[in-house]
């Protein structure tokens, strides 16, 4: 097996950036990945004692169909973040700064109009991660099983619907729901699958239109009984993963 795209996704719902190679830390998630996230003013997320919050507390594709439409740049070298609308208006600021995010939350609120509730607040919290899981995970689709659902269906699914930060080949369809509990060698990196991962609506919104143009969490239970597509891992010793790499199960 080995890998064949590699993604982060710095703020909670947006855009997917493609990486070529990435040092991830243990009990990490990748580095900037879900790092950011704009809270609906009624999320009650307080960033001096962060806890997980349901996605819908945050704007989310899931709720929110309409961002699939903005492209988003996390330049860490920089600090800067870039978010850019289809109709050529953008924002360039600095996320790890206090006036950075007060900028943010109030673009993007304008952008979410009457899908912004209350005051929504753009939020960075060093070391926590807003991301679907209570813990940093690795998320990991084979996109064998991916393949075997559009040849089911008769027509493609973009594999960004299932937001993954590895996509790899190698390992017959659906293989992977069976190795929850078990170890994976994924370049210079050991992971330690934990979960399959349950598809939710957020699939419906193609990622390049931003439409609802399909279900694929009614198609996995009409072709497969479930609604499982990709795995979830926990980093339990970190290194480098890049595309190309090979994967191991142990």
């Amino acid at each position: 097996m080995r890998i064949e795209h590699l993604y982060r996704y710095p703020v909670k719902g947006l855009s997917a950036e493609a990486l070529e190679q990435v040092e991830v830390a243990a009990g990490g998630a990748l580095p900037w990945d879900r790092s950011f996230a704009l809270a609906q003013g009624d999320a009650g997320f307080d960033p001096a004692a962060p806890q997980w919050l349901k996605k819908t507390n945050f704007m989310c594709l899931m709720a929110n169909a309409r961002i699939a439409r903005l492209k988003a740049q996390f330049d860490p070298a920089h600090g800067v973040l870039t978010i850019r609308a289809p109709d050529g208006d953008e924002i360039a600021e600095r996320p790890l700064e206090v006036a950075g995010r007060a900028k943010l939350a109030a673009w993007l609120a304008g952008f979410l109009a009457e899908e912004a509730r209350g005051t929504p607040v753009f939020h960075h919290v060093p070391g926590h991660v807003f991301g679907d899981q209570k813990t940093p995970v690795v998320s990991l689709i084979n996109l064998a099983s991916i393949a075997d659902l559009e040849a089911r269906l008769g027509e493609p699914r973009h594999r960004l619907r299932f937001r993954a930060n590895v996509y790899f080949s190698g390992t017959p369809a659906l293989s992977e729901l069976d190795w929850v509990g078990r170890e994976l060698l994924v370049g210079g990196t050991r992971l330690r699958v934990t979960k399959r991962t349950v598809r939710c609506p957020a699939t419906q919104v193609n990622p390049e239109t931003a439409a609802r143009d399909a279900n694929p969490v009614l198609e996995l239970h009409r072709f497969y009984g479930h609604a499982d597509l990709g795995i979830h891992a926990e980093v339990i010793e970190g290194g480098r993963m890049a595309t190309g790499d090979a994967i191991e199960l142990v």
